[in-house]
């Protein structure tokens, strides 16, 4: 024994290895093979090593750590007598806590470390695993399992396959996804308080100081989202509730758990008090799945907060009104996230307007700047970006209720029309159909189809109209363009709705489309002759049919157009030139000839020729190329 002792880890022999493990298993008196085992836990040692030695150490530990006291770190929170403290039994089983501790520690470095493959990783978190739902006398043990997370999130190198790994394995179970939201709602906000506002970095004096912390916590952050956004809702596919749990009473939490023993306590001497019925109804699924809402709630607050990086950011955005809303206690928690993430401008906005539409619809939140927001949004750019048609979708959808004020309804129609003149010819399919809907759902901007100047009011104009014509006069000063004929009204680059005067001015941008250069658009814009305010023989265009559309799309439209008419043109010979004189009447293309006269000209020219010489030649070049 003394020899395996002294051999190092790497040198010994993997029979030895399990000669040792087995003697630790078999006998007390073999205890000294405990750290000899635990040296082998490591990711520099063979593969080999670290299973052979895990299996013994998981066996032996599964067996004596329901015996085992609290941690060192729960030990100093209780109070031991000093006879219990002098115990060898509970000095024993002290040292044998300290190495369980470390096993977990070594366990975890061997997870997170680059040098382990993939297959070893595999079975060592499920190891793991095993003792967070067997390491608690029978109850979760949520204490290691958060420190495996911290160590995941904070790890300083991508551990991508391990977030996997926990993610396909064991979010499945409802309480392992419990404890997963409990953690990453404590290093949400560890994270957080290390993020110095900018007051107090000038009081502080770190400065650049917290763009480097801000650096550092770009991996965490990740890290947190990549696990956050995996954890599967709580209903099932076919809507039910999933109730599948890692643990057997994992669920419950501390205080809960002493309820439960306190009943069994009572009830086993004959009471039967209340505290039984309520234990039942916290293990009931409509009170967990309260519960796993909150923390769930608190989970994607706590990570919100955080100074997310700009690619998360978009993500977060695009998936927030699918897979976070639906599942929030009090969706209307996010109105001021959402709405700094709508006032930033461009892109982000767009990505932001699908979440707060569903706030604004559905849990009553009130945005009085949303149609000028959404008004500012429109822009050439926003024909290109990724998220167009979702976007074009929900502007048809805000633009859709008969209680819109004819000026802002106006406003749109006319922001769009421009807009048709810059876009490419998949944008404006949509700005057609989005027009086509504004002008059947409001009667009272049918106006700006065919507008003439002129000092009379149009009969569609309605009060609002006249409110806003008054507001633009006085706020224009002297403008003299209201009587100048042929001149647009409409103030594109004017942000605020009421001041743009959209009810002064006419679609002629949409008329000019019918000369466009793609069929599809010509052919499209002549929809819009129609009598529009005739609700029953119209009906409104559907932008999803339009809103996804590119130049491959439109050009794979053509080709699959079948074309009646064919033009064909044929040649009884096979042409030598481009042209035939006889397309060319009166023009001839002989080169050689006309050189010859410019360079015979050019030597009369040096001679010393008179003008009347080259006014002649001149007259006759004319004459001979009219």
């Amino acid at each position: 024994m003394a020899s395996i002792l002294t051999k190092k880890p790497k040198k010994t022999k993997l029979k030895e290895l399990k000669t040792i493990g087995q003697q630790l298993l078999s006998s007390r008196a073999h205890i000294n093979n405990l750290p000899i085992l635990l040296t082998f836990i490591s990711p520099s040692s063979p593969p080999q090593h670290v299973l052979e030695s895990l299996l013994s150490l998981q066996s032996f530990f599964t067996t004596v750590l329901p015996d085992l006291p609290p941690s060192s770190s729960s030990m100093k929170r209780q109070r031991f007598d000093d006879s219990a403290k002098e115990d060898p039994e509970f000095i024993y089983r002290t040292w044998l806590r300290s190495k369980f501790d470390e096993f977990i520690t070594l366990l975890i470095e061997v997870l997170v470390s680059t040098d382990t493959e993939e297959a070893l990783r595999e079975i060592v978190l499920d190891s793991y695993m095993e003792f967070v739902k067997l390491g608690n006398g029978g109850r979760f043990y949520s204490a290691i399992y958060h420190k495996l997370l911290r160590i995941i999130v904070q790890s300083p190198t991508p551990v991508e396959f391990l977030s996997e790994l926990l993610a396909s394995k064991y979010f499945k179970y409802i309480d392992v996804r419990y404890f997963t939201f409990i953690s990453m709602e404590k290093l949400a906000k560890t994270l957080d308080a290390k993020d110095v506002p900018d007051d107090d970095k000038a009081v502080r004096g770190v400065g650049d100081s917290g763009s480097q912390s801000r650096e550092s916590m770009e991996l965490p952050i990740h890290n947190i989202y990549y696990i956050i956004s995996h954890i599967p809702p709580q209903e099932g596919i076919d809507g039910k509730f999933e109730y599948e749990m890692w643990s057997g009473s994992g669920f419950l939490s501390k205080e809960e758990h002493d309820k439960k023993e306190l009943s069994k306590l009572q009830k086993a001497e004959g009471k039967e008090l209340k505290t039984e019925k309520q234990n039942n109804d916290v293990l009931s699924p409509a009170a967990i799945a309260k519960k796993m809402k909150l923390k769930f709630t608190k989970a994607w607050i706590s990570f919100l907060r955080l100074p997310i990086p700009i690619d998360v950011y978009k993500e977060v955005l695009t998936t927030l009104h699918q897979a976070v809303i639906p599942h929030l206690s009090n969706p209307i928690i996010l109105c001021d996230f959402l709405t700094r993430s709508y006032d930033i401008g461009g892109v982000v906005s767009v990505m932001a307007l699908s979440s707060l539409f569903i706030l604004m619809t559905q849990h009553g939140l009130e945005y009085p700047n949303f149609y000028e927001k959404l008004y500012a949004l429109l822009a050439p750019s926003i024909f290109m970006a990724k998220h167009r048609a979702k976007f074009f979708q929900l502007l048809d959808s805000c633009l859709k209720s008969p209680l819109l004020p004819a000026y802002l309804a106006a406003a749109f129609a006319k922001k769009l029309s421009r807009l048709a003149l810059f876009v490419p010819p998949s944008g404006a399919l949509v700005i057609i159909a989005l027009i086509h809907n504004l002008l059947r759902r409001h009667p009272s901007i049918n106006c700006l189809v065919h507008q003439e100047d002129s000092d009379e009011t149009p009969k569609g104009n309605s009060k609002a109209e006249g409110i806003v014509n008054k507001a633009y006069d006085s706020g224009s000063g002297t403008d003299i363009s209201h009587k100048r004929p042929g001149i647009d009204h409409f103030n594109n680059e004017e942000s605020n709705i009421i001041k743009s005067n959209a009810m002064r001015s006419s679609l002629w941008e949409i008329d000019t489309l019918r000369s466009h250069y793609c069929p599809p658009v010509s052919r499209f814009v002549l929809s819009l002759q129609n009598d529009l305010t005739v609700r029953s023989k119209t009906t409104e265009m559907d932008i999803k049919d339009f809103s996804s559309g590119s130049y491959a799309t439109i050009f794979g439209d053509e080709i699959r157009r079948r074309v009646k008419q064919v033009p064909l043109a044929f040649y009884r010979a096979t042409p030598t030139s481009l042209f035939s004189e006889s397309e060319f009447a009166g023009w001839t293309f002989k080169y050689e000839e006309e050189s010859k006269e410019n360079d015979s000209r050019n030597k009369d020219l040096s001679i010393g020729n008179t003008s009347e010489e080259n006014d002649v030649s001149i007259k006759r070049k004319r004459i001979e190329y009219p």
